[in-house]
């Protein structure tokens, strides 16, 4: 069963100043998301993809970015480079308070100008 369904859009050039400063992504991204090296364009693409996701896991949960921090819910990729959404803190209390047992689903993608994201939140 699908609890929830979630999308969101990104324009990467709205994260050049975010990379340029440190604060910025110190703020919003788990230090698993944080790129350490490549070029001003693929950061933020990086980043700007991994924002969309945590927006997108929002609108899936049907709460909106309340009762957590964006840091708890964060991208790390499997060994074979997919994408896995995780969830620490409070962000999985009020995940399991209004699901219960789940999974979350997410994908990623970016050209260009913007990322996307969607996360699916269903029952297991």
């Amino acid at each position: 069963m699908i609890y929830g369904i979630g999308t969101d859009i990104s324009k990467v050039s709205r994260f050049e100043k975010w990379v340029k400063n440190e604060e910025f992504i110190k703020r919003f991204f788990n230090s698993q998301e944080i790129m350490e090296n490549g070029s001003l364009n693929a950061k933020c693409e990086h980043y700007a993809a991994r924002f969309a996701a945590k927006e997108a896991f929002s609108k899936a949960l049907g709460t909106g970015i309340t009762g957590f921090s964006l840091k708890d819910v964060f991208i790390t990729n499997d060994e074979n480079g997919k994408p896995e959404l995780n969830i620490q803190n409070h962000a999985k209390s009020v995940l399991e308070n209004r699901f219960g047992e789940c999974k979350v689903l997410v994908s990623l993608s970016h050209e260009k100008e913007f990322a996307i994201a969607f996360v699916i939140i269903e029952g297991v």
